[in-house]
C-alpha cells in the first residue's frame, strides 16, 4: 500500500498523475498541510450538507407540507446525481486537470446550495438538491485523487487517514450548526444550506495557492457521454421504482422503472467493455483487491446512510429532542474518526489492510445493532451514546483502509477514476439504503405519522443495517489480502 523508501522532502517522484509536484509533497511541509485542508475542506462542503439536511428533515417537512417520500427525494435526489455523474468527475479531473475540476464543482456546488436556500416548495428543493449533487460529483472524486496523486508514496496512506479523520470535522459542524439553524424561527432551516458558502470560498483560496495541477497524461479520446447517460438513467429509474414502490404500491409505474434502470445499467456495462476510452475501465474490477475492497465498500455504506437517515428522525419524532440536541447527539461519531482516523491509517499501513477491514465493520455493526435499545423514554448516556461510540470506533478502524485499499489497487494514472468508482459504490449504497431499509423495515408513511410505528420500524431498520454492516466484516476477511512487504534495502 505504501512505498517504504523514505524519500526526503526535496524528492521529486513524477507521478502517472502528471505535474510538476505530483508525487514529491511530502505530509508534515505547510505544502502538504494547504493540499490536505483544501480537500478536506471540498469533501466537507459535501460532508456538512449531508448532515444538515437529515437533522433538518422534520423541520422542512413541516415548513414546505412534504410527507415521507417528499423527504426521501430531498436527501436521494442529491445523491442520485452525485452518483450518476461521479464516474464523470472522475474522469474529467483525470483529463482536464484535477485541480481544475474541483475548483469548478467547489463554484457550482456553492451556487446550487443558495438556490436550495431560497426553494419556495417541497418540489422546488428537490430539483436544487439535484444540482447540488452535480457540483458534488466533480468535487467529490477530486479531493481523493489529488491526494493521490500529490503526496509522495509514503505518505499517502497516512494522508487518506488524515483526510477521513479531519473530513468528519465538517459532520460534526454540520449537525450542531445545522441543529442550531433549524430551530430558529422562521425560514432557520434555510441559513443551514447558506453555511456552504463561506466554507467554499476557503477552500478555493487554499487550492488556488497550495494544489499543484495534475492530470492523466495517458488519457486520449472523446468524453465517455453515452456511459454517463446510461449510468444516470439507470440509477434515476432504480431509485424511482425502489423509493415509490413500497410507499404506493408495486404498480405498474415503480415496475417499470426499476426493469428499465436495470437494463440501462446492464446496456452501461456491455458499452464500457467496448470503448477504448472508458468512462469505467472495466480491467479495474479484474483487480481482486480493487474488487473486494469495493463490494466491502457498498455494505458498509448501504448500513450507516440508512441507519443514520432515520436516526434523526427517531430522535425528534419519539424521542422529543429538538433539531439541535438530534444534531449534537451524533457529534460522537465525528469526535473518535477523528481522533483515530489517521492512526488506523498508519497501522493498516504497517500491518496490511485485512485486519482493520474485518473487525472494523463487526464491530461497526455491533453498535448498530444496539441502537435498538433507542426508544420512547431511552437516555442518551445509557442507550444513544454507547451505541454511537461502538459504532464510530468501527468506522474509524474500516474507512482510511478501505479507501486506501482501493486507491492502491489502480494504476496511478486511473486514481481519478478509481477514487469517483469508490465514491460512487459508496453513495449509490446510500441511495439504495435510503430508498429501501424505510419499507423493508415497516416503515409506511401511515407508520412515519404515528410514534409508536415509527419506533417499531427503526428498530427493526438498525438490526438489519447492523447485519449487512458485520457481512461486510466476514466479505473483507474472505477476500482483502496484504500486500507483500517490501525488503529493506542492504547496507
Amino acid at each position: 500500500m505504501t512505498d517504504r523508501t523514505g524519500h526526503g522532502d526535496a524528492a521529486v517522484e513524477p507521478a502517472a498523475g502528471g505535474g510538476s509536484d505530483g508525487g514529491a509533497v511530502a505530509f508534515g511541509t505547510r505544502r502538504g498541510r494547504g493540499v490536505l485542508w483544501a480537500t478536506v475542506l471540498g469533501s466537507g462542503v459535501a460532508q456538512l450538507d449531508a448532515t444538515v439536511v437529515t437533522v433538518a428533515l422534520p423541520r422542512i417537512g413541516t415548513d414546505l407540507d412534504a410527507g415521507l417520500v417528499a423527504l426521501q427525494w430531498t436527501v436521494n435526489a442529491y445523491t442520485l446525481t452525485l452518483s450518476g455523474l461521479l464516474l464523470l468527475g472522475g474522469s474529467l479531473g483525470d483529463r482536464l486537470g484535477r485541480r481544475r475540476v474541483f475548483l469548478f464543482g467547489v463554484l457550482w456546488f456553492t451556487v446550487a446550495s443558495i438556490g436550495c436556500a431560497a426553494a419556495p416548495t417541497a418540489a422546488a428543493l428537490v430539483a436544487l438538491r439535484a444540482l447540488q449533487g452535480v457540483g458534488a460529483a466533480l468535487l467529490t472524486p477530486g479531493s481523493l485523487a489529488i491526494l493521490q496523486a500529490v503526496f509522495r508514496p509514503a505518505d499517502r496512506a497516512t494522508a487518506v487517514g488524515a483526510w477521513s479523520g479531519l473530513g468528519g470535522v465538517a459532520s460534526a459542524i454540520g449537525p450542531v450548526l445545522g441543529g442550531l439553524l433549524v430551530g430558529l424561527a422562521g425560514w432557520g432551516w434555510r441559513l443551514a444550506f447558506l453555511i456552504n458558502v463561506p466554507l467554499a470560498a476557503v477552500v478555493v483560496l487554499l487550492a488556488v495557492r497550495f494544489v499543484p495541477e495534475t492530470r492523466d497524461e495517458q488519457a486520449g479520446g472523446r468524453v465517455d457521454v453515452g456511459g454517463t447517460v446510461l449510468a444516470a438513467l439507470g440509477l434515476a429509474g432504480v431509485v424511482l421504482g425502489l423509493t415509490d414502490g413500497p410507499a404506493h404500491g408495486w404498480g405498474p409505474v415503480p415496475v417499470v422503472a426499476v426493469a428499465a434502470g436495470v437494463l440501462l445499467l446492464a446496456g452501461f456495462v456491455a458499452l464500457e467493455g467496448r470503448l477504448r476510452h472508458p468512462l469505467m475501465p472495466l480491467s479495474l474490477w479484474r483487480d481482486r483487491e480493487f474488487a473486494a475492497a469495493n463490494l466491502v465498500t457498498l455494505a458498509v455504506y448501504a448500513a450507516l446512510s440508512g441507519a443514520l437517515f432515520l436516526l434523526p428522525v427517531q430522535l425528534q419524532r419519539v424521542l422529543g429532542y429538538t433539531p439541535v440536541q438530534a444534531g449534537t447527539a451524533v457529534l460522537p461519531i465525528t469526535a473518535v474518526m477523528l481522533l483515530l482516523s489517521a492512526r488506523m491509517g498508519r497501522w493498516a499501513a504497517r500491518i496490511g489492510p485485512r485486519l482493520p477491514m474485518t473487525v472494523g465493520p463487526l464491530v461497526a455493526g455491533t453498535g448498530l445493532a444496539l441502537l435498538a435499545r433507542v426508544g420512547p423514554g431511552s437516555g442518551f448516556l445509557g442507550a444513544v451514546l454507547p451505541a454511537l461510540l461502538v459504532f464510530a470506533l468501527g468506522l474509524s478502524t474500516t474507512v482510511a483502509p478501505l479507501t486506501a485499499t482501493v486507491l492502491a489497487a489502480a494504476p496511478q494514472h486511473w486514481v481519478g477514476i478509481a477514487s469517483a468508482v469508490n465514491n460512487d459504490v459508496a453513495r449509490v449504497a446510500g441511495l439504495l439504503a435510503v430508498a429501501v431499509l424505510p419499507g423493508l423495515a415497516g416503515l409506511t408513511p401511515e407508520a412515519y405519522q404515528d410514534p409508536a410505528s415509527l419506533s417499531a420500524a427503526f428498530r427493526h431498520a438498525v438490526l438489519i443495517a447492523g447485519a449487512l454492516c458485520a457481512a461486510g466484516g466476514l466479505l473483507a476477511a474472505l477476500t482483502i489480502r496484504n500486500p507483500l512487504a517490501t525488503p529493506e534495502p542492504v547496507r
